[in-house]
Formats: C-alpha cells, structure tokens, sequence
C-alpha cells in the first residue's frame, strides 16, 4: 500500500470514528447537549482533530442522516420491483420495520431523537429525508389509481401509515425484549396486514 492509500485509509478510519460516537452521543444525551469538545473527549483526541474533518457538529449529524437516509432509501427501493401495487404498499411497511429492527440507532437518529434539524446548517437542496417520503406517496397515489384505495388527500394516508408502522417500529426496538422473538416476524406482519385491511377496497 503506497502512501496516498494509506492517508486515505487513515483519514476514512478518522471520520468513520468521529461519526459512530457521535450518533452514540446525540442518541444517549440528545444533539442539543452535545459539543465538539465532548465528542474529542470520547473518541480521544482534542477538538481541533475534529475540526480537521468536520466544521461542526451540525455537520456531523448532517452527515450522519444522510447516511442513514440513503439506507432508508435503499431499503424502500427494494421492494418497488412488487408489480402489484397493494402488495407492494404492504411490502412497502414491512421494509420500514425491518429497517428499525436492522438499523436501530440510525432508526433512533431519524425519528425518536428530538428534532434537532431546525438548528442544523443543512443545504437548501437536501432531499435524503423526503425522497422516502415521496416514494410511500407514489405507493398510495398507485393505489389509488388501480382502485384499492378510495380516491382522497394522499397527504392522509400516507401520514396516517407512517404513524402507524413508526408505531409498530418504535415498540419493536424500544420494547421487543416483551415479544418473544419467534412471534415477532409474524406479529409485525400480520398486525401491518390488519391495519392496512382497512384501508383497501378490495
């Protein structure tokens, strides 16, 4: 390895730490208590090591959503191949569980932490967040369109399934320990299946 690959290396090691302890941080005591000199005292190096990378911690989180958006996002593309577009919106809630269960702290970064965006310096063209969003609409508006759902505000029912499979989400991370394991897949599952019942036509 010649020594540009190593710099690299050494400098992608650098970040990758500066970022998993700090999403530990902002999880366990909140974004708003957090400074840069207490993420250098976790990660043991002074602040201005920090700085070298990142020129705040409204940076860091930034960064850190956008990963954690663009695995949302991947997961949600995932099931968009489903050329039945009922199932696929049922698919479609079952990946957003599967998701908190497989990613919990950015689950936590995302939804269960205290909004801290309104203090963060994100750019004017940050799409992470809502590009999901947009993909649960186009679901809806699919179904809508070939007469599962009846025909009303999207707006509705797409916050209305977001609260109710972040319901299921939360419960499942924050208090799985009170469902047994071998009965949690099925009641996820069929708990989503019965909610959604209700919603469809036909």
């Amino acid at each position: 390895m010649g020594i540009t690959e190593r710099k690299d290396r050494e400098k992608q090691e650098m970040i990758d730490l500066i970022l998993n302890e700090s999403m530990k941080l902002f999880i366990a005591e909140g974004y708003e208590n957090i400074t840069m000199r207490k993420i250098a005292d976790k990660i043991e190096y002074s602040p201005t090591t920090i700085y070298l990378y990142f020129k705040d911690k409204s940076e860091i989180l930034y960064s850190l959503l956008n990963m954690a958006f663009d695995k949302f996002y991947e997961a949600q593309m995932s099931i968009q191949s489903i050329p039945d577009s009922k199932e696929r919106l049922l698919a479609h809630g079952l990946a957003y569980v599967n998701f908190a269960k497989e990613n919990p702290h950015y689950y936590d970064l995302m939804f269960i932490l205290k909004d801290p965006t309104e203090n963060m310096n994100c750019p004017d063209d940050w799409i992470s967040s809502t590009r999901t969003y947009e993909i649960l609409k186009t679901n809806i508006k699919q179904c809508i369109s070939d007469g599962y759902i009846e025909e009303t505000d999207t707006e509705v029912i797409a916050f209305t399934l977001w609260s109710l499979v972040h319901g299921i989400a939360s419960l499942i991370i924050k208090r799985g320990f009170m469902i047994p394991e071998p009965f949690r897949e099925y009641l996820v599952y069929n708990s989503i299946k019965f909610a959604f019942k209700g919603l469809f036509l036909k």
